[in-house]
C-alpha cells in the first residue's frame, strides 16, 4: 500500500504550543449531560488560550452533524462561540471530520475559519531545534478489519447518499441521525469503558507500524478509540490515541520537544 499523505508545514512560534484533543460527542447521551460537558471544554479552550498557537480538534466534536444548505443542528452555541473568539484572536484551528460528524461541508470554514479535513495529514511542525513530523486523523476505518464499518463509510461518504439526505426536511432527518446515535459508544459509555486489546489487536497501532515502515513520522495522532494510549512505534516514533470526553478528558500538547498526554482538571472556583 501507498503510504503518502496530504502534507503542511506549521512554524511554531516561540512560548506557544500546539493543542490536541478528539471525541467529544456532543449531544450525547443526554442535553443535560452535553451541556455540561460542553461547558468543561470551553473551560479547557480558556485554560490553554494565552499560549496555544494552533489547536486540532480530531473528530467526533458532535455525535451528530449534517449540514443542509441553509441548515446546522442547533446547539453547540458555546463551543462555537469559543472557538469563534479563538480564530479572531488568531489562533489557527484544524478540524478533522470523524466517523459520527463526516458531513461537515463549509460552514465551519466560513463561521470559524477552520481548516477541514476528512483524511490523515502530514504536518511538519518546524522549530528552531528542527522538524518534528507528525500524522494526524481521527483514525476510523484505518487499518485492519472492520470492513462492514468501512463498507458503510463509502456509502455515507458518497455524494448520491449525501443528496437523498439532503433532500429530506432537517427535522425528520436529523430525528433520524439522532436516533440513530443513541446505539453509539458515547450514548453508552456507562456499560463499560473501553479496554486495550493488546499491541497485535490495537488496529490503529498496527496501521502506524505500517506507514512507518514506508513513510516514517515521529508521532501518529489519532482518536476514535475511546481510549488513551501511548504506545512506542519504533525507538523514535510514538503513537498517540487521544481517547474522549465524556469520561476521560484528556488531551495532548506539543511544545516544541515532545507532546504529553494530559488530563484537564477544572480550576477551582
Amino acid at each position: 500500500m501507498n503510504y503518502q499523505f496530504e502534507t503542511r508545514s506549521i512554524t511554531l512560534q516561540p512560548g506557544k504550543r500546539i493543542y490536541f484533543s478528539s471525541d467529544y460527542h456532543l449531544g450525547v447521551p443526554s442535553a443535560a449531560s452535553s451541556r455540561e460537558r460542553e461547558k468543561l471544554i470551553v473551560e479547557w479552550l480558556e485554560y490553554i488560550e494565552a499560549d496555544a498557537q494552533t489547536i486540532f480538534l480530531v473528530g467526533d466534536i458532535f455525535d451528530f452533524w449534517f449540514e443542509y444548505k441553509t441548515v446546522v443542528p442547533r446547539g453547540f452555541v458555546r463551543l462555537l462561540g469559543k472557538l469563534a473568539e479563538l480564530s479572531d484572536k488568531g489562533i489557527e484551528l484544524i478540524i478533522f471530520t470523524g466517523n459520527h460528524d463526516m458531513w461537515m461541508s463549509g460552514y465551519l470554514t466560513e463561521e470559524l475559519g477552520a481548516a477541514i479535513y476528512r483524511n490523515p495529514v502530514s504536518f511538519n511542525f518546524i522549530t528552531a531545534k528542527g522538524t518534528t513530523k507528525m500524522l494526524v486523523g481521527h483514525g476510523d476505518g484505518l487499518g485492519p478489519g472492520d470492513t462492514t464499518y468501512k463498507f458503510l463509510k463509502r456509502i455515507f461518504e458518497s455524494p448520491f447518499f449525501q443528496l437523498i439526505f439532503r433532500w429530506t426536511h432537517p427535522d425528520f432527518g436529523i430525528w433520524i441521525a439522532t436516533a440513530w446515535s443513541k446505539s453509539s459508544r458515547a450514548a453508552n459509555v456507562n456499560k463499560g469503558e473501553e479496554r486495550f486489546l493488546g499491541a497485535d489487536n490495537e488496529w490503529l497501532f498496527q496501521y502506524s507500524r505500517e506507514v512507518h515502515a514506508q513513510n516514517p513520522h515521529q508521532y501518529y495522532i489519532f482518536g476514535h478509540r475511546h481510549l488513551t494510549l501511548d504506545m512506542q512505534v519504533a525507538i523514535d516514533s510514538r503513537y498517540i490515541n487521544l481517547g474522549e470526553w465524556v469520561t476521560q478528558q484528556h488531551y495532548a500538547v506539543f511544545d516544541g520537544n515532545r507532546i504529553d498526554l494530559k488530563k484537564f482538571t477544572p480550576q477551582p472556583a
